[in-house]
């Protein structure tokens, strides 16, 4: 049992420092990355719930409870879900229509609530019957986000990026799967759940461990093995604060700033070729005029200019039109023909972007510069 319980403090430690680690650092710095972050954390608190039951923590600290009573279940494949659509740049992407999505987790809680407040009967009969829908909740919820999220890999367009995202979903929904067939047969057959617990919670410090070396040190979520492993050290032995030191030195060595060679090169291909005139142009076409993966590109982009891909180019678009419009050979053309020539493809995408990015609407800007 000490071996058992030391390997599941070892994930869970490694797991807490990875999340910390991707949300802190600079180099790691995207909507996706820390989506994956929040899902790692979530994995490493159910380890931890585990722990604590094992070592009696619960009789100790009741209140401590609460954090086994709360189905973390539905909160920590939505976390993998959107980081898995930030991650493929999903065209249809929109964070305020997938607040539904924890609709599932705030009932979880609520009901924990109630079951808190009230120790009467009736309060127990209403705890019971709100239970029974959580249930009847799992069953519908898990299988649902489980294959909406496998839908959305499709739109990766880097093999390889689709390949160890794939993997990682597989693995998680192994576990979701597993886990939920547990509850199952221990509701329907008097099963004892703690053994398969036990064996769930090896599984999911594989999956962490997996993540830790595929996803950080092999397709390099940040870029430089190297880097990681000193900052991975850094924060082992001298604490998290200490880690302005050693990003400095990464920042200096040009992994993301101006003077990083890819991103002389993307400037270049912006302003000397304006490649951002074409308008089927996605994050793929342009990391393979520079020889990188989609996922470097990205975070090129994210950190140096703490925007994202499309954000990027349609600020070389924008600026194309507002030269255009300022020139007298296109007074007869309409926005909409311009726009379409800097390489914009609808009249919404457009003038969204442009009043984004300047402050005011096409029109505005057409009226001022008559």
């Amino acid at each position: 049992m000490l071996v058992f319980v030391s390997l599941l403090n070892i994930a869970i430690f490694q797991g807490i420092l990875l999340s910390l680690i991707v949300l802190k650092s600079p180099f790691f710095k995207s909507k996706g990355n820390n989506f994956l972050a929040y899902t790692i954390f979530i994995l490493s608190l159910l380890l931890l719930n585990l722990v604590f039951e094992i070592i009696g923590a619960y009789d100790v600290v009741p209140i401590l409870q609460i954090l086994d009573n709360v189905e973390w279940v539905f909160i920590f494949p939505v976390f993998f879900f959107l980081f898995v659509e930030n991650q493929i740049n999903n065209p249809f992407i929109s964070l305020k229509k997938r607040i539904w999505l924890f609709i599932p987790f705030m009932y979880s809680l609520i009901i924990n609530v109630i079951n808190a407040i009230f120790d009467s009967n009736s309060g127990r009969i209403i705890y019971e019957i709100l239970s029974q829908i959580e249930f009847l909740l799992i069953l519908i919820f898990l299988p649902f986000i489980i294959t909406f999220t496998y839908t959305l890999i499709k739109y990766s367009k880097d093999e390889q990026e689709k390949k160890w995202i794939t993997i990682l979903w597989f693995l998680i929904s192994i576990f979701q799967l597993t886990w939920l067939l547990s509850i199952i047969i221990a509701l329907f057959f008097d099963y004892y759940i703690f053994y398969a617990m036990k064996i769930l919670a090896l599984f999911v410090s594989y999956i962490i461990h997996w993540t830790v070396y595929i996803g950080i040190f092999k397709f390099k979520l940040a870029k430089h093995k190297e880097a990681i492993s000193k900052l991975v050290k850094q924060e082992t032995s001298t604490g998290y604060n200490q880690t302005s030191v050693v990003e400095k030195n990464l920042v200096n060595k040009e992994i993301f700033t101006e003077e990083n060679q890819y991103y002389i090169k993307l400037e270049k291909l912006c302003k000397e070729q304006h490649i951002y005139k074409d308008n089927s142009l996605d994050r793929s076409k342009v990391a393979k005029k520079l020889n990188i993966s989609v996922g470097y590109l990205s975070q090129i982009i994210n950190t140096i200019r703490n925007e994202n891909f499309s954000t990027y180019i349609n600020t070389y678009r924008v600026e194309a039109v507002k030269k255009m419009v300022m020139n007298s050979k296109f007074d007869n053309y309409s926005l909409l023909a311009i726009a379409m020539e800097a390489g914009f493809t609808s009249k919404t995408t457009f003038n969204k972007s442009f009043k984004k990015i300047t402050g005011i609407t096409p029109n505005m800007y057409r009226q001022m510069n008559k």
